[in-house]
């Protein structure tokens, strides 16, 4: 590995999409540390995969985002590894449901701490190096931030302050750094599991009839960290068109 190949730090990135955005980074020639909180043994096995193609490339990191303190030492280790961060890209999310009636403080942190929360403290921690890198910081936001799912305003509140926090940080932060977000919408649908019935719905409101893939929105987040010179506050909607309904 040379001193002088570019480095991401990537969280939530041992599976699904952010999985998919590391491998891609990794594909570009970056080095990248990768973060996971509950994915050990997917974390583990997906750095050994790309530490095997590349040795010395891959830096993993496990801890709670939830933590005040985690941010900024994920920047911390990353720098201390490799020596320069050139891009970094929060992708870690928690999603539950918080109906009205029943939902609590404890929940509310829970999903404000994790998607906006620790995207400003990792973008604050990061941004002497970005700069002097002329770096790139790339949010996973949610197309769904349109047409809100029900029964999860907590959840929407907090990836509509990170979306808001996209255009802040592109005004602080210039015009050494840039600061955009990707807005997928139908990618990988819910671990917990979503009807046929919702699926087809889903798929009926999308013009181009399918659901995207994790590929597709890793090759946008490389985009905008490497060739999207231009374009800064900006949020791609990556939803197959289901916003033009």
């Amino acid at each position: 590995m040379s001193e002088t190949d570019k480095v991401a730090l990537v969280t939530g990135a041992a599976r699904r999409i952010g999985a998919a955005i590391v491998r891609r980074l990794h594909a570009a020639g970056y080095r990248v540390a990768v973060h996971a909180h509950a994915s050990g043994p997917e974390l583990a096995a997906l750095c050994a995969a790309l530490d095997t193609a590349r040795p010395g490339s891959v830096l993993a990191l496990q801890a709670d985002l939830r933590e005040a303190t985690t941010p900024a030492a994920l920047v911390h280790d990353t720098l201390a590894t490799f020596g320069r961060l050139d891009a970094l890209v929060s992708n870690a999310s928690n999603f539950f449901p918080t109906p009205l009636e029943t939902a609590t403080v404890d929940q509310w942190e829970a999903l404000m701490a994790v998607n906006a929360r620790a995207p400003f403290l990792m973008a604050q921690a990061a941004a002497p190096a970005l700069r002097a890198r002329r770096g790139a910081i790339v949010h996973l936001v949610d197309a769904a931030l349109a047409h809100p799912l029900p029964a999860h305003a907590a959840y929407t509140a907090a990836k509509g302050a990170l979306a808001a926090l996209t255009a802040a940080l592109a005004v602080d932060l210039a015009p050494e750094v840039r600061v955009n977000a990707v807005a997928p919408g139908a990618i990988l649908w819910p671990e917990s599991g979503k009807d046929a019935a919702a699926q087809a719905a889903v798929l009926a409101r999308t013009p181009l009839g399918r659901t995207g893939t994790p590929e597709e929105v890793a090759e946008a987040v490389r985009w905008l960290v490497e060739d999207a010179h231009y374009i800064t506050g900006h949020t791609l909607p990556l939803d197959g068109g289901r916003l033009l309904g």
